[in-house]
């Protein structure tokens, strides 16, 4: 028997049972929800960042420490093959801004829905409704899998379960279980890519406020009063979009720090930020600016002329974080105060206290050691005729579409390593 069970129809699961299948497998796809793909069809708010264009070594980059176990993976399946792919199938993909590919029409479903189908025409069975309650061992080796309280059964599994974000699509951790039942261990899972929450009541004065073209600098350190004599510090900084939330702070350029600030809260850290609104102006530049405008505006007041500085939700927090008043004439600034505003817009303080929970994160951190799966082939160490793919692995980027090509390329070599094994019966090529 040559079947092959497939846990998981995410990006991870249909790509491995699709390749499986394409080499000559029997495959079950076994999906614990009523349709397979359903976090795919709400990724990217809905249009779905598939890959981004950049080479290998800056893709690996993306994914810190962990990235060089993706190098075969990525090397026998990568952004340009994804993209001839889905070709392949009918769906045309286009390329944004910072390289990120997305379906032509915009729609995530659509990548469903080219999945499904391929999958429909390699003769994957499909059994939605299918959580696995367990993994069936004999004599150390993988047989099949308790689904619904009973056994199916097959020579090889592909374990691609997803992680534990997004919990309403699917990804409930049940993958974690399920590895570590057969010897696997799990590096604690966190919250990745997600919103944070912050000090005080700056935040929800301006919820709702987007900003574009923002600097953001980050400081993670040992907290005040340890023990250690020389305090380690962390220092990070981005660019991009940001949003003001109630409770904190969203948007690209705060999920992709968001994966060091979860991390260094968790170590006990003092988290902190500094928004600079205008990146692009040094003091010096900025100090001009000022000057000019409060000279040509010198007879409106400040809450006017501010105006066309900064979004006008933001003037009166300005105004009152500089102890400017509102009705000051601009020719009235004194210099000391000019210095005041100009180091405000450049340095605007935050703390970081904690984190948004599961439900709102994009990712998955943390998850089944790499140390425990073949590279080569995505497969088990611990247990022979098992294979492990996608989010439910401890590898994760940051935003731009690297988390599911990672997802798609494990995916695709599980798949093709597993059909291998039951025709050949290799466990590792």
């Amino acid at each position: 028997m040559n079947r092959i069970l497939v846990i998981g129809g995410g990006a991870a699961g249909m790509m491995a049972a699709g390749q499986a299948a394409a080499h000559g497998a029997e495959v079950v796809l076994l999906e614990k929800m009523p349709r397979p793909g359903k976090k795919i069809a709400i990724s990217g708010k809905g249009r779905c960042n598939l890959s981004n264009s950049a080479d290998l070594p800056e893709f690996i980059n993306h994914f810190g420490r962990n990235g060089r176990f993706l190098r075969q993976a990525f090397q026998d399946f990568f952004n340009k093959d994804l993209i001839r792919f889905f070709q392949e199938q009918g769906l045309e993909l286009i390329t944004e801004r910072g390289g990120r590919i997305f379906p032509a029409q915009g729609r995530a479903p659509d990548v469903v829905k080219t999945l499904r189908q391929w999958l429909e025409g390699l003769s994957v069975s499909l059994r939605p409704d299918s959580p696995v309650e367990r993994l069936l061992l004999q004599d150390g080796k993988i047989t099949g899998a308790l689904c619904n309280g009973n056994p199916v059964y097959g020579k090889a599994v592909i374990l691609a379960t997803g992680g534990a974000s997004y919990p309403a699509t699917g990804s409930s951790g049940d993958g974690y279980r399920l590895a570590e039942s057969i010897g696997h261990s799990i590096v604690p899972i966190r919250p990745g890519l997600v919103p944070v929450i912050t000090q005080g009541n700056l935040a929800a004065r301006l919820s709702g406020l987007h900003l574009r073209n923002v600097g953001v600098r980050l400081t993670i350190s040992d907290p005040a009063g340890g023990k250690k004599k020389q305090k380690k510090q962390k220092k990070l900084s981005a660019f991009g979009e940001l949003q003001f939330m109630k409770y904190g702070l969203s948007g690209p350029v705060i999920l992709t720090l968001s994966n060091e600030i979860v991390d260094g809260l968790r170590a006990d850290k003092q988290v902190h930020l500094v928004l600079d609104l205008k990146p692009a102006l040094d003091d010096q530049k900025l100090d001009a600016r000022l000057q000019r405008d409060f000279l040509q505006r010198h007879k409106e007041p400040m809450q006017s002329v501010l105006r066309g500085l900064m979004p006008e939700k933001l003037v009166r927090v300005c105004l009152d974080e500089t102890g400017l008043a509102p009705d000051r004439l601009a020719g009235e600034i004194r210099a000391e105060e000019r210095k005041r505003l100009r180091f405000w817009l450049k340095n605007i303080p935050l703390t970081i206290t904690g984190y948004r929970g599961f439900k709102e994160a994009i990712i998955t951190c943390g998850g089944v050691s790499l140390k425990e799966v073949d590279p080569r082939t995505m497969g088990s160490k611990c247990c022979p005729g098992l294979y492990l793919a996608g989010e439910l692995l401890d590898l994760q980027a940051d935003t731009g579409g690297y988390n599911l090509q990672a997802a798609f390329s494990t995916g695709w070599l599980a798949g093709r390593s597993a059909a291998e094994y039951c025709n050949k019966g290799l466990v590792n090529r």
